[in-house]
């Protein structure tokens, strides 16, 4: 009997609602193992595979790629094969190459099965026990398809059953020998539509519905720009858009229909990691009473202390940036006034004051601006905290920061001095409790010893929240900030 199961989209970070589908790994018709990844989707931090939690053939493809879906939603249907009566007991492990082994158990291609919301588990995925029913219920189910109730992955309690068969309803042939399979083998010819001689610039996903032909880059370059890519013609080879193709359909008139409503404007979907953005920086800005002051120090020790280190063997290999003395000054200021590292529990009313410092860095991506941050940054040495830096940082960019290092952070700076900007008044990181600025180190003017000679300057700008740090303490954490930078020797004594 037929045994459909529908995997739904899990929340793969902490507060997920939705998840927009990058592209699907598999189609309609192929066979899945255990823990092999079904699709990509971007969360609102991140972009993550999907690892399959049962063994099968795909039936159903429920979304196109490029549909946002809400947490919850089924999206794949899965028969995983076999009659019900061959299903493992309740307390019988399933047999090892079948597919419904340990759930986070590492494949063949080293891939495991880590989802928010699911959770890795050590245990046997096994079959919730059948209620008793009454012969009659027995009989009707051996002559039609058998829906199994979700598996459970540590939701807990009795669900329904993911697909409802009305009694009349057309149901999918049994995929096994004989003239079954047979049978099985034409309706499924029937359902697809005719392969063309030559390959066009469309191909078939989710519902039938036709995919244009691209690569990744260029479908995120006209994601990027609002460019739907099932308007535009391909010129590459058997039909490909190219990225030329998507700035061509920029360049081209807009159809009457589709005019925006005025001369020039792109219209760009809020979704993703925009999304996500904006709604915590709104919430963060009419939430935590913001409060910036500003400092600025002469480091032209720490530059010079920087081309030194980086001469040093231990710090081969590895970024000596101004940001790295930036983010371990913060940490030593850090560890002398704490209550800057904290963070306000509405909820319980209680300041929460953090025993590590999950040290946040603001990386502007091709997705937008995001926050990942290195656990425990202050027990690092310096050269454990460059590499870090440099790999969450590179990482980001890439667009694979896991959902854990987007999570948890605890304090953080921006580095608005790489775009030549001196400074700003940054917006919390909702959750924290003091944010650091980090402006472009100049050659300016400055009274050294008496005399105007140039130096190497740069402007700090702490934002903090008034409900935790007040203006005292707020003061004097950026000036042990700034007192570190201009002379890096002060942190002998810290």
């Amino acid at each position: 009997m037929a045994q459909l199961r529908q995997f739904k989209l899990p929340d793969v970070g902490e507060g997920l609602t939705e998840g927009e589908i990058l592209s699907w790994l598999v189609a309609v018709g192929d066979t899945v193992t255990v823990n092999q990844p079904l699709c990509e989707v971007e969360t609102a931090k991140a972009a993550v595979e999907l690892p399959s939690p049962f063994a099968g053939t795909v039936t159903e493809l429920l979304f196109d790629a490029g549909t946002t879906v809400d947490v919850g939603a089924p999206i794949i249907t899965i028969d995983v094969g076999g009659p019900a009566d061959a299903a493992p007991a309740a307390d019988e492990p399933a047999a090892a190459g079948t597919g419904t082994g340990l759930i986070g158990e590492t494949n063949a291609n080293g891939r495991t099965a880590v989802l928010v919301g699911y959770g890795p588990r050590s245990t046997e995925a096994k079959r919730r026990p059948r209620r008793g029913q009454p012969v009659e219920a027995a009989a009707a189910r051996a002559t039609a398809p058998q829906v199994l109730p979700e598996a459970d992955y540590g939701s807990g309690g009795d669900r329904p059953p993911l697909l409802a068969t009305a009694p009349d309803a057309t149901v999918k042939p049994v995929r096994h020998g004989g003239l079954e399979a047979a049978r099985a083998a034409e309706a499924a010819a029937a359902r697809r539509p005719a392969e063309p001689a030559t390959r066009t610039p469309s191909a078939t996903a989710g519902r039938g519905a036709l995919r244009p032909l691209a690569k990744p880059p260029v479908r995120k370059y006209a994601k990027d720009l609002g460019i739907d890519l099932t308007t535009v013609t391909g010129t590459g080879e058997g039909g490909v858009i190219t990225r030329a193709d998507v700035d061509a359909a920029l360049a081209a008139p807009a159809a009457p229909e589709a005019a925006p409503t005025a001369a020039g404007d792109t219209r760009i979907p809020i979704k993703g990691v925009r999304k996500h953005t904006a709604a915590a920086m709104v919430a963060s800005a009419f939430t935590a009473p913001h409060v910036t002051e500003f400092l600025t120090v002469d480091v032209t020790r720490t530059m010079k202390l920087r081309e030194r280190l980086a001469a040093r063997p231990e710090l081969a290999g590895v970024k000596v940036s101004p940001l790295l003395f930036v983010a371990k000054a913060l940490l030593l200021a850090a560890k002398r006034h704490p209550m800057v590292n904290s963070s306000w529990d509405e909820a319980a009313q209680e300041i929460v004051v953090h025993g590590a410092v999950n040290l946040g860095i603001a990386a502007a991506t091709p997705r937008g601006l995001i926050v990942p941050n290195v656990k425990d940054a202050g027990r690092l040495s310096l050269a454990e905290l460059a590499g870090a830096l440099t790999e969450l940082t590179e990482t980001a960019r890439a667009g694979r920061t896991p959902p854990a290092d987007m999570t948890g952070g605890t304090i953080t700076i921006t580095n608005v001095g790489v775009f030549g900007v001196d400074t700003g008044t940054p917006i919390l990181n909702p959750g924290e409790s003091a944010i650091l600025a980090f402006g472009a180190v100049r050659a300016m003017p400055w009274v050294h010893k008496g005399k105007v000679v140039p130096r190497q300057v740069t402007t700090l700008a702490l934002s903090f929240d008034h409900r935790i740090v007040d203006g005292e303490l707020g003061s004097r954490f950026l000036a042990d900030v700034g007192a570190l930078l201009h002379d890096p020797g002060t942190a002998l004594t810290f």
